[in-house]
């Protein structure tokens, strides 16, 4: 059953900025699992019609009124004019949120931008009958020397470091998670750590055709992802590729090979060279590794979606016996893609130096020993394919959002 969520902040996309970035994704996958979202903001919107949005000047941190206060409070001051903000804010907070079961508050507790609706969410927090909070804290006013002049003891400036009733805290890294719990004497058990991440197909500029493939391949997930962007043709020297990816199982690795190409028009017995490939996978154990990309799709694969494959796979694989030219070096090379490959002239007149050489008669063990040291010795391979694992979005989401959310409306 899906959740009211509301979702709050100073403002919202198409406003630029980190925190505006992780609440429109935020949104969008709390939308994507069923739950009816709703922005509440002061500035901003969505361009997402299943998300709903409710602007309340008073929340923007840039509204004249609340800039006029600020400037004061940042002085030491406290207006006159705070209780009038805080008890319009609180009137508009409590009409926005009345229906909701969990409400997420992105910064508002934990920096001083607008203290008039720092101190009407408190308000809300101490009542009954409003919806739980959590407090999503990016960064901490109290922590941060930029921010420390602006500061006072006393109200409304202790809101922002003195533990909140009803509140659960979430940090994004666990550096924030021990400045929360030093500034407010939280337990570690009260601070939630839940990074932000990653749009890959955003970053990556994955085209929808891509996106659907790496989808349908369960990525990101195994390692490494060996890419073979060549026709299924016996000169190309497949047969070492699938036995390379079963020695790396058998070594604990989970990997996945991509051929692109389709079988070769101008040989008669392409069909049966497929069929040989297809049966060495299946006898050697690692069928549900190796993808005949435009096979198993029935139509070529886009040059397109193989540029995009470049920039997601771990390393070019090419094991070909003879080779008249290597494009796929040039194209791995601007991609900066390692490029593992046969030792033959061809190949090595592209890439001298510059990639991990193996006999075409290799024995796969040996080729495969050879694909590991070459990645682990890869610093940017690495945090890439941990980056993707860790940090994707979805992943985030399903295991650290979506369980908070159903905890804190008590569905947990």
């Amino acid at each position: 059953m899906g959740l009211r969520v509301g979702l709050l902040h100073y403002t919202a996309p198409p406003v630029a900025g980190g925190v505006e970035v992780v609440l429109g994704q935020q949104a969008r996958l709390m939308a994507d699992a069923g739950h009816r979202v709703r922005i509440i903001v002061g500035r901003g919107g969505s361009t997402d019609p299943r998300i709903e949005v409710v602007r309340v000047p008073l929340a923007d941190s840039r509204n004249p009124t609340i800039l006029t206060a600020r400037a004061a409070l940042d002085r030491g001051h406290v207006p006159p004019i705070l209780t009038t903000l805080v008890a319009a804010l609180a009137v508009d907070l409590r009409r926005a949120v009345a229906d909701l079961d969990v409400l997420v508050a992105h910064n508002v507790c934990g920096l001083h931008f607008n203290l008039p609706l720092t101190a009407a969410l408190h308000e809300l927090a101490a009542e009954q009958g409003g919806p739980p909070l959590v407090a999503w804290q990016h960064d901490l006013a109290w922590t941060s020397a930029q921010y420390s002049q602006h500061l006072r003891p006393g109200y409304p400036w202790d809101l922002l470091r003195d533990p909140w009733p009803r509140t659960t805290y979430v940090a994004v890294s666990e550096a924030r998670q021990k400045e929360q719990m030093r500034l407010s004497g939280l337990s570690l058990e009260r601070v939630r750590v839940v990074p932000n991440g990653v749009d890959v197909s955003r970053i990556l500029g994955l085209r929808p055709a891509t996106q659907q493939i790496v989808e349908s391949l369960g990525l990101p997930g195994p390692k490494p992802v060996l890419l073979v962007p060549a026709r299924v043709t016996r000169r190309k020297n497949l047969e070492l590729a699938i036995r390379v990816v079963a020695e790396l199982r058998r070594l604990g690795d989970d990997p996945l090979l991509i051929i692109t190409g389709p079988t070769d028009p101008h040989d008669p017995a392409a069909s049966e060279y497929l069929g040989r490939l297809q049966a060495l996978a299946l006898a050697v154990g690692v069928a549900d590794a190796v993808h005949f990309l435009a096979v198993d799709r029935g139509r070529s694969t886009s040059q397109r979606v193989v540029s995009d494959l470049y920039r997601i796979a771990d390393a070019l694989l090419l094991p070909s016996h003879d080779e008249g030219f290597g494009l796929p070096i040039l194209e791995a090379a601007i991609c900066r893609l390692p490029v593992i490959c046969a030792d033959i002239a061809s190949l090595h007149e592209l890439a001298g130096n510059d990639a991990t050489y193996f006999d075409p008669g290799a024995d796969p063990s040996a080729v495969a020993a050879l694909i590991r040291a070459r990645l682990a010795n890869e610093p940017a391979s690495r945090l890439a394919d941990r980056v993707r694992r860790e940090y994707g979005w979805p992943a985030i989401y399903a295991t650290r959002i979506e369980p908070l959310l159903r905890e804190v409306a008590g569905q947990g």
